[in-house]
């Protein structure tokens, strides 16, 4: 017997059973299914945020909830509007692959995706992979990367009596911030969903700091406070979203507009921190996706079709004529399109084949500019096996690369040659205890990052660099139960363990290196090795207490040992690499009844060093932060409001990710959202 899916008293509609409709419906208990194997356990290690989780960070954009993933180091330059990259497992930010709603964000320019840009306002889900996702049917470009971040923005949901949704939200906090956001969503059929949301943000950026650096005898070599100064930032951001439901699939429509404008603080040297550095951003993109399935008796086959434009342009200003006057303007276009099949070949074997293409192309107002374009080919052949206990997933991915140049006047100039490679990968997942949900897993991935296009033709031609090659070997378990307890105050209690150890090697790293004797101009070299050994652990628990009391915990830790082992007559050979902590980790706790929640996060970043050379004058001391809020939901007539409050670093702790981009201290918001 089918039962309606109820929440709020009201039946929900959506046009079909779906994954996402469950995702949404957040007053329903949480339900665990089993299947007759284990298809939908990923054979490949994935940490995800959702629903309460999600919810209960202290997190304005994307880039601050990644933090909570272990494993993640994240590059910040501080404020609203600073710069924030991810470093996965030591590989660096060029091999993480950022995907929103199924699509790489692409970047063909210098190859880095700014997650700073992605407020929370829409967003259902952020899920990692080490690896790749387990997944057979998606397209190639899903394969192509070391890691892949996935950002899942929310997909409207109905009652049965409401065609519509209103949810309008306001946070203000400190340093200026204001972000105001509005969501629509309209049911136009049964079976056609339309979604629109925008928000403007604006901040001052001005935040009180203080930077010292201690001597290697103890004593201190320097100590400036001050404000940051030049971190304003102004960006608007608007989605339009169409979703439709099919008998056995789903497909979406979406176009995305982001522009924004920021001042760029300088670091803090020599007690001068006032900068004049300006920096445009607009990013548009346009794109479509239809996954559909077709079922002959126990046989599935099945379709993913993408297809994306977009637009990025990005004007950077350095009116400071006393070192280097600079106006740059980029502009880059990139046309996706992709095919994915999946096919059953028995009921315990699976087969699909992606092919994708992309062009690229960008644009500059530089002089002499070589107006690099690229197009790209990718065919993936997978495969996976699955019997009762066992499963096995390989993948070979192979990479076909041409670039074109053109400059003005008739100079000639050289692209870098065509490149192709075929790499592969494999995964295994082994369930012991067929009563029990306990996994024991390992992978090994040999894949690349080719060279951007700063990389080759930004300044000096470097056409004849080599992609980065990474090879990634993790072996690991899992284990989650759910304890029924039945005692008076206590129902039951969630138990969640995941732990992973991995070897990772990236060759041909590219650097830069000065060109002669000159500090000013740079080339980009493939002279860089790095060996990354580490050990990744989550665990997790969940107590349901009588009354509507839940309390859950969670943490992660991470330990790192990344060995720069690059040229052996250096005094920074097997130095632990930039930035890389040895031990890093998080822990967060929520307590939640009947509306209300209070919420507790804590990051803790180990000693690092800024270069490569272990040496006493490079050290970075550790840091942590304390991060609390409440919330609360209250159910009014003919709408729902909630309300939060939020403080951030509570002990002002005075720090820096990034060596002289000082970070905020103690800092809090207000959050209110009103639901129609």
């Amino acid at each position: 017997m089918l039962c309606p899916l109820v929440a709020d008293g009201h039946e929900l509609s959506s046009g079909r059973e779906s994954a996402d409709s469950l995702w949404r419906s957040l007053t329903i208990d949480e339900v665990e299914v089993t299947a007759r194997y284990p298809r939908e356990e990923p054979v490949i290690p994935v940490q995800r945020l959702e629903g309460k989780a999600l919810e209960a960070l202290n997190a304005y954009s994307v880039a601050d909830a990644v933090r909570y993933f272990s494993g993640i180091q994240l590059k910040d330059f501080g404020g609203i509007g600073g710069m924030k990259t991810v470093d996965l497992r030591s590989m660096g930010s060029h091999h993480l692959g950022v995907f929103y709603d199924g699509v790489e964000i692409g970047n063909a320019q210098n190859g880095v995706v700014d997650l700073g840009k992605f407020a929370m306002d829409n967003i259902e889900s952020i899920s990692l992979y080490n690896g790749q996702k387990s997944e057979l049917l998606q397209p190639a470009k899903d394969f192509g990367s070391a890691g892949t971040l996935y950002i899942r923005s929310r997909r409207p949901l109905f009652t049965k009596d409401k065609a519509y949704n209103v949810e309008v939200g306001m946070q203000a906090g400190t340093f200026g911030l204001a972000h105001p956001s509005v969501l629509y969503e309209q049911q136009l059929t049964e079976h056609v969903h339309l979604s629109m949301n925008a928000s403007f943000t604006y901040a001052t950026g001005r935040y009180h700091f203080r930077v010292h650096k201690v001597s290697p005898d103890g004593s201190m070599a320097w100590d400036t406070t001050g404000v940051r100064q030049n971190g304003d930032v102004k960006a608007w951001r608007g989605e339009v979203g169409l979703y439709g439901y099919l008998p056995q699939g789903k497909w979406h429509v979406k176009g995305y507009y982001y522009d924004s404008e920021k001042g760029l603080p300088r670091a803090i040297i020599r007690n001068v921190w006032t900068s004049e550095q300006r920096q445009w951003d607009r990013n548009i993109f346009v794109q479509g996706q239809i996954d559909n399935t077709w079922r002959v008796g126990e046989r599935r086959l099945s379709v993913l079709l993408t297809a994306k434009y977009s637009y990025d342009r990005m004007r950077y200003l350095n009116p400071d004529t006393t070192l280097l006057y600079v106006d740059n303007d980029f502009r880059q276009q990139e046309v996706y399109v992709s095919g994915a099949f999946r096919a059953d070949v028995f009921r315990w074997w699976e087969m699909a084949l992606s092919a994708d293409y992309i062009y690229n192309h960008l644009d500059s107002n530089k002089p002499l500019f070589v107006y690099p374009r690229r197009h790209t080919g990718l065919l993936a052949l997978s495969t996976a096996f699955h019997y009762r206990w066992f499963r096995l997933q390989a993948t070979a991915l192979g990479t076909l690369v041409s670039d074109r140049v053109s400059r003005p006047n008739g100079l000639i100039s050289t692209a870098a040659p065509t490149y192709q490679r075929v790499t592969p990968s494999v995964a295994l997942s082994v369930q012991p205890l067929m009563g029990e949900q306990l996994y024991i897993r390992g992978f090994y991935k040999h894949i690349f990052r080719l060279p951007t296009f700063n990389d080759l033709y930004y300044d000096i031609l470097n056409t004849s660099l080599q992609p980065e090659y990474t090879k990634q070997y993790d072996g690991g378990i899992k284990y989650t139960k759910t304890i029924p307890l039945q005692t008076s105050s206590l129902s039951a209690l969630d138990v969640r363990l995941k732990a992973d150890g991995y070897y990772n090697t990236v060759s041909n790293k590219i650097i830069a290196v000065p060109r002669g004797n000159s500090q000013y101009r740079w080339q980009m070299m493939n002279i860089g090795y790095v060996e990354i050994r580490g050990v990744d652990v989550n665990v997790g628990l969940t107590f349901h207490f009588a009354h509507a009391v839940e309390w859950s915990m969670s943490g992660s830790y991470t330990y790192q040992k990344a060995q720069d082992f690059t040229d052996p007559a250096k005094p920074e050979y097997g130095g632990q690499i930039a930035y890389i902590p040895w031990h890093a980790g998080s822990a967060t706790t929520s307590l939640r009844w009947r509306g209300w929640a209070v919420n507790y996060s804590f990051i803790y970043v180990g000693e690092r060093y800024h270069t490569s050379a272990n040496i006493p004058a490079n050290r970075e001391l550790p840091w942590f932060t304390h991060d609390m809020s409440i919330q609360k939901l209250w159910q009014l007539k003919g709408c729902r409001l909630m309300t939060a409050v939020e403080v951030n670093n509570m002990l002002n702790q005075q720090y820096a990710v990034v060596l002289n981009y000082p970070m905020p201290g103690v800092n809090g918001k207000v959050v209110v959202r009103v639901m129609i």
